[in-house]
């Protein structure tokens, strides 16, 4: 595993942005691990944030794109900061763009996105949080190909949860892979996490123990990808 992504799970958790214990989920699921974007609130953690996900397109996805576009509302600090660090990174100017949840009906940025709006020909990487179900897909893919001819070249997410999506059989990364076209790929996966965590101590504790591991296998028993 690359030092980037070792360092990036330690960071998720010392930000406490992942968290391991009992959680429901938006689905219904209960779930021993939960990934929480919003936890993210400093300078130095949102610096952070954007060069992971930076180093993490330019592996995937090279330089060949024009536009980062975050779903509102999490996406939008996401796609900022990331265009920040991969010019601060690559030297690569990229645009960011983002979605309103309502349409502006008046200034000079009316309208339904903020930032530099798709234009024709533009190659986009969209942004998320996580991905569980691929639900929030299904409304910002349409806007971003209904506002101009673009190509979307793939999604970055931060974790891959690694369990069935809507339709049940395969993994939500997958499953929008399918359906739209496009790859879809993770910082890190939960294989990584638990494979760096284990039984390791991560600011002085140790948060995947064997008690946790245990209910993170029994979870992926039940909607792990077969």
């Amino acid at each position: 595993m690359e030092a980037y992504k070792q360092e990036f799970i330690e960071f998720m958790v010392e930000s406490d942005v992942l968290k391991f214990g009992d959680f429901t989920l938006k689905s219904g699921r209960k779930s021993p691990f939960f990934m929480n974007a919003g936890a993210y609130v400093t300078g130095s953690q949102l610096m952070r944030l954007g060069e992971y996900y930076a180093k993490a397109i330019h592996d995937n996805y090279g330089d060949d794109f024009d536009l980062l576009f975050g779903p509102a509302y999490k996406g939008i600090p996401i796609s900022v900061v990331t265009a920040v660090a991969y010019y601060n990174l690559y030297k690569k100017e990229v645009r960011y763009c983002s979605d309103r949840k309502e349409e502006k009906d008046h200034g000079a940025d009316k309208g339904s996105f903020l930032g530099s709006k798709p234009k024709d020909g533009d190659r986009v990487v969209m942004i998320e949080d996580v991905t569980t179900s691929g639900k929030s897909m299904e409304e910002t893919v349409p806007k971003v190909r209904g506002a101009a001819d673009v190509e979307i070249v793939g999604l970055m997410v931060s974790l891959n949860r690694m369990e069935v999506g809507l339709g049940g059989e395969k993994s939500a990364l997958d499953e929008i892979k399918e359906k739209y076209g496009f790859d879809a790929r993770a910082i890190v996966t939960m294989d990584d996490v638990v494979s760096h965590l284990y039984n390791r101590e991560c600011g002085g504790r140790v948060v995947i123990d064997d008690t946790i591991k245990a209910a993170i296998d029994k979870y992926y028993d039940q909607y792990g990808v077969k």
